[in-house]
């Protein structure tokens, strides 16, 4: 076999990019969120053409990814063209070698899918939804990253949100992927089922799975097990489906008790570069200004206790080592009575480093509860120990933090996400099964410019918030600052790249914890795990023969 045997047909990557440029387009800044529904038609549609090569298919697949991660992420470029002078086209060559990496797992999927053809014929597209979840839960698990699963894309979409409630933004996933490929698959077989009379007939007059077991060899050969798979699938989306249409699942319900605690959200659109330390001295006093002009028109008679939220930004506080800014910020917080939370760069008296952390200084200005970033951002914030010591990280070398501290906000408890940490869900779910009340995200954006990631950022503190039933209070730099409900609504939203301050109210929980918060990605691994067993019985039983068009 020569190596074009090897290689996809142009007519099946022009597929591949079709489907890539349709899943780009339901993403932000686009936001056609309902091209996600049917996106990867024309991807699996060329995986069938080429299956009788599953080396062809996995390049397609790879293919697909690398240019949807291409077209979603390319704004990864900016902090390294505008802040590291590198040239551009060295910039983008080396976001797309991460791209490129990235569409390794989209590969592993479509090569998935090709064997899977291969043993039970196009039935197989509706093991398709099972082997993406697969693929994005294998994704996160290896790198650490799972932006833009398919599920984000339906972060501004409402009502379908309510799934997440139970299996996370995955369980969205397999959603969203199910019914195009339910009927990809019936489309292509209908012209095998018309030819198969009899079990057309089966089909119609079935009162249990009896009847194809005792025929199975009539009626469908050897080849029974994709029908008993199929119904299975066809049952289990139909009764999802069924319980989403007529409003039975159970929705977020956003908290009605007495609110608890007042917060003062700062986005003060500190500027990533050029500043001095005067500029970082003047712009610290107008945070704090702003802040005591909310807090001015605050009610003294029935004043409740108030939080203070300053967001991650590139001032770098360091509160431990910074004895004038610790008199500043303690100052500020006994003159007002209120409680401050910002971010600071924290000693790590063990290895020498320092922990991303945040800190909340009480009423009496002092250090009441600090929590150091678990989730630190590859290469960006700490190197991953098996390369540490060869590869440099760019942008600091942070010790990781072990502990899920929760903040007081009056009677009410916060769990604190630092940036990037809002993109796991298992932190979200731990803070929420130790008591938080509400989630507090601070994060900045700015070093990335007014692009999609903003908004792709965004959609990351809705699941957040769906899947655990618990607000979101995003504070950031130059946006997006918003009250996210339990609902996933995104409330009272400040315009990106402008000075703004918001005044909130948040309350204790009820304490409820939902299944997701309970089980946690129980459905992506129930996906891994018919994944893997389809392909043990698609690889030990070879004698079924599939010939594709190419």
């Amino acid at each position: 076999m020569n190596l074009r045997s090897y290689l996809p047909s142009f007519g099946n990557v022009g597929l591949a990019l079709l489907a890539a440029g349709l899943l780009t387009l339901a993403f932000p800044d686009f936001e056609l969120w309902f091209l996600a529904w049917f996106a990867l038609v024309p991807l699996m549609w060329a995986i069938e053409r080429q299956s009788h090569c599953v080396y062809a298919c996995a390049l397609l697949g790879w293919i697909f990814g690398t240019a949807f991660f291409f077209g979603t992420c390319w704004w990864l470029t900016y902090a390294p063209i505008h802040y590291a002078s590198v040239p551009w086209p060295l910039a983008y060559f080396l976001i797309f070698i991460a791209c490129a990496g990235a569409g390794v797992f989209s590969g592993i999927f479509a090569a998935i899918v090709a064997i899977l053809i291969r043993r039970f014929g196009s039935w197989a597209f509706l093991a398709a939804p099972f082997g993406w979840v697969f693929s994005e839960f294998l994704r996160y698990w290896l790198i650490g990253n799972n932006w833009n699963a398919i599920g984000y894309s339906q972060a501004f979409n409402g009502r379908s949100l309510e799934a997440a409630t139970y299996g996370g933004v995955l369980l969205l996933s397999f959603i969203v992927l199910a019914p195009s490929s339910f009927v990809l698959a019936v489309a292509l077989q209908w012209n095998a089922l018309r030819q198969r009379q009899d079990l057309v007939d089966a089909l119609g007059g079935i009162v249990s799975t009896g009847y194809i077991w005792a025929n199975r060899s009539r009626v469908v050969g050897d080849n029974f097990f994709p029908y008993y798979f199929g119904f299975a699938v066809i049952a289990l989306i139909g009764l999802a489906y069924t319980s989403y249409l007529v409003g039975t699942w159970p929705r977020g319900v956003e908290s009605l008790r007495p609110a608890a605690v007042k917060l003062i959200a700062l986005q003060p659109n500190v500027p990533m570069k050029g500043l001095t330390t005067s500029d970082l001295e003047r712009l610290r006093q107008e945070q704090i200004d702003a802040a005591e002009l909310e807090l001015s028109k605050l009610s003294t008679d029935d004043r409740q206790p108030t939080t203070v939220i300053l967001p991650e930004s590139p001032m770098n506080f360091m509160y431990n080592d910074d004895r004038e800014f610790q008199r500043f910020i303690g100052d500020f917080a006994r003159r007002n009575s209120v409680s401050v939370l910002f971010n600071s760069a924290e000693p790590d008296k063990v290895t020498g480093k320092y922990f991303n952390s945040a800190v909340m200084i009480g009423p009496d200005g002092r250090e009441a509860v600090q929590y150091d970033k678990i989730y630190l951002l590859p290469f960006g914030e700490a190197v991953p120990p098996l390369l540490e010591g060869i590869v440099p990280g760019f942008v600091g070398n942070f010790s990781y933090g072990g502990e899920y501290d929760l903040f007081p906000l009056g009677d009410a408890k916060a769990g604190v996400m630092i940036c990037f940490e809002s993109h796991f869900g298992q932190l979200s779910r731990e803070y929420v099964r130790n008591g938080a009340d509400v989630l507090i995200e601070m994060t900045n954006d700015g070093y990335l410019g007014s692009t999609p990631v903003l908004r792709q950022h965004l959609a990351n503190a809705v699941f957040r918030a769906v899947e655990t039933n618990r607000p979101v209070i995003r504070v950031t730099n130059v946006g997006i600052t918003a009250y996210i409900n339990e609902r996933g609504q995104v409330l009272d939203e400040a315009p990106s790249y402008t000075e703004a301050t918001r005044v909130w109210s948040v309350s204790e929980s009820d304490g409820s914890l939902t299944f997701y918060v309970r089980y946690g990605d129980w459905f992506a691994w129930l996906c891994t795990i018919v994944t893997i067993a389809l392909l043990i019985f698609s690889i030990r039983r070879r004698s079924f023969a599939y010939s594709g068009v190419n």
